[in-house]
């Protein structure tokens, strides 16, 4: 069973302000998790969990149900806890965003395979 990775916002933002050599680390590890998200150290919940990259974190929450890793945040170690704070804090937010986005792919997905073309609100019409 292959899992789909989100990601937030927020990590996009911060994922795009790294170096070429830790996004290709990261690049790794969602690979990784596709497959086996379950290889990173929980953090208090079996569904949240943080994988190690040279001092710094990778942290993500697993949708088992809808088979879906999101990827929320990366920090060093010196604001590790106030991150994995701020994640606990915010996790009823994340589950709702994903659970959203999964029903409106798999509505996309059907409407897909019955032969109806969906424009999406990030199409442009040129």
């Amino acid at each position: 069973m292959f899992f789909e990775i989100y990601t937030t916002e927020s990590f996009i933002e911060d994922y795009d302000k790294l170096t070429k050599i830790e996004q290709r680390r990261i690049d790794k590890i969602k690979e990784q998790l596709k497959t086996n998200p379950y290889a990173g150290k929980p953090l208090g919940y079996e569904f949240f969990r943080e994988k190690r990259l040279n001092g710094k974190r990778l942290y993500y929450l697993i949708f088992q149900d809808v088979v879906v890793v999101l990827l929320v945040a990366y920090s060093d170690k010196k604001s590790q806890q106030a991150t994995i704070d701020a994640i606990r804090r915010t996790i009823d937010v994340y589950r709702k965003d994903i659970y959203d986005r999964f029903k409106k792919n798999t509505l996309i997905k059907f409407l897909y395979s019955a032969g109806f073309y969906v424009f999406h609100a990030f199409d442009k019409l040129d």
